[in-house]
């Protein structure tokens, strides 16, 4: 699971980190959608054991803040070329989002194997996921919009995800309320999904042997 959160109060990164990693999850990503987003990255790299990441980068100038601010990656919903090239420039790990086959095979062309896919919802959900799969059969996906704890082991199940990025457990109501507990709960029951449908698909495996 790749948590995704907006801040607008740095003040609650801590508590929204902390949460995280109690719930056995060791990573991140913070949207670049408030004005505080630069200061919440740098306050959550500070945080022992968390990785993070820096998300809704779409200028050359938020990478290059993403990376001042102490983030280990970038994630955006779009390709673009300018912000792909700063990223390689300034050696920032990148993914850029796709949301057609024609998207993705630019994305393959210009040399990237991991794509983020957004809204996913939207774009028909594990059934557009298990067909574009199926053609591009070496690239991985972070699909993100719209998935909850519900859909979560659908997505989980196919070999071509990487991860999936998700904001339920992370919600702007939650954080600016500083609901660390059941941020932490919510994030506790994802992993543990997470963990059931790792362990169903080797049994799977071993069922096919």
């Amino acid at each position: 699971m790749l948590p995704v959160a907006s801040f607008d109060d740095p003040e609650q990164v801590e508590g929204v980190a902390r949460a995280l990693i109690s719930a056995g999850l060791s990573c991140i990503e913070i949207a670049f959608r408030t004005p505080a987003a630069a200061e919440a990255v740098a306050r959550a790299s500070r945080v022992e054991g968390l990785l993070v990441g820096a998300g809704t980068i779409l200028t050359p100038e938020q990478a290059r803040a993403a990376l001042e601010a102490g983030a280990s990656f970038a994630v955006a919903p779009g390709t673009n070329e300018l912000v792909m090239n700063t990223c390689r420039e300034i050696e920032l790990p990148f993914f850029p989002g796709v949301a057609t086959p024609s998207e993705i095979d630019r994305a393959r062309s210009l040399g990237v194997r991991t794509l983020k896919v957004f809204p996913i919802s939207q774009l028909g959900g594990v059934g557009f996921l298990r067909a574009v799969s199926a053609v591009y059969r070496d690239v991985r996906y972070i699909p993100t919009g719209g998935i909850d704890a519900a859909a979560l082991p659908q997505y989980l199940a196919l070999d071509s995800v990487l991860a999936c990025g998700g904001s339920w457990f992370v919600a702007p109501d939650l954080v600016r309320k500083g609901c660390f507990d059941e941020i932490t709960r919510l994030a506790r029951e994802a992993v543990e999904v997470a963990r059931e449908t790792a362990a169903d698909i080797v049994l799977r495996a071993h069922g096919d042997e």
